[in-house]
């Protein structure tokens, strides 16, 4: 078994697009956009695991129950120390907030988070 998508609500679509695209590689589809509703999408392709479904619509609160925005984190694994500190540190530049690291956790995760598009926290890691 294998996680396919994972979603989240953003108030911004093509800014969070841009972001995945710029600073992870993201390979975006082509919008879906539903008439009747509103709801416009992106599936965002990596170089492996599972996409990333960018997701907006009319009306969109972050404490709507089932439409709320965000979720807690994700994490990408970068491949080595140096290229969490370089996305780290490029991120920084950039004026994302650097939640914590890069540091080596208590349970020997290398890692850094950030907070990324609309405050979304995003763990780079080995």
């Amino acid at each position: 078994m294998e996680i396919e998508h994972i979603a989240m609500y953003v108030d911004d679509l093509e800014g969070a697009k841009a972001f995945f695209v710029k600073y992870f590689e993201a390979e975006p589809n082509t919008l879906y956009h539903n008439p009747n509703t509103g709801f416009r999408s992106y599936f965002l392709t990596f170089g492996s695991g599972a996409r990333l479904e960018i997701m907006n619509r009319p009306g969109l609160a972050a404490d709507t129950e089932n439409f709320r925005k965000g979720l807690i984190h994700i994490a990408f694994r970068l491949g080595s120390a140096e290229r969490v500190d370089a996305l780290t540190e490029r991120l920084r530049a950039d004026g994302y907030k650097v939640l914590s690291g890069p540091r080596t956790t208590g349970d020997g995760y290398y890692e850094s988070c950030i907070a990324g598009i609309e405050g979304c926290q995003i763990e780079l890691t080995i």
